[in-house]
């Protein structure tokens, strides 16, 4: 037996809204909207992507699970993803080299910084 992980699920309000934030944001293409459910991926026919469904009831503690991302600069991606609409979010995490952030649903993630080794690889 195989499995295919096709994609991650987050819960949304808006899903079309926050799917679409998220598309513009990874610079991924909408593979399926309707009026509860949005999925986008890197590529029509790549996986796996990010699909958002409609949950109307509302957050209720941090997110248990999140996502990570390593950018060339993180300083400029930081910015960039805020001027987009995302929050700085102080989750608890101190002093770090990582920048929590969350999606205009109050989602978290993370934008790391380059390790030492991927920076020189």
């Amino acid at each position: 037996m195989t499995l295919e992980w096709r994609h991650v699920i987050v819960h949304a309000a808006d899903p079309a809204g926050l799917g679409q934030w998220w598309a513009d944001a990874l610079g991924w293409v909408v593979v399926h909207s309707s009026a509860d459910e949005f999925a986008i991926c890197p590529a029509p026919d790549r996986l796996p992507g990010l699909e958002f469904v409609r949950l109307d009831e509302p957050r209720k503690a941090k997110s248990r699970l999140h996502l990570d991302f390593v950018p060339d600069d993180q300083e400029a991606e930081v910015a960039r993803l805020v001027a987009h609409g995302a929050q700085r979010v102080d989750i608890g995490q101190g002093e770090q080299s990582w920048v929590v952030l969350a999606d205009p649903e109050g989602n978290e993630f993370c934008v790391l910084a380059r390790r030492r080794q991927e920076a020189t690889a």
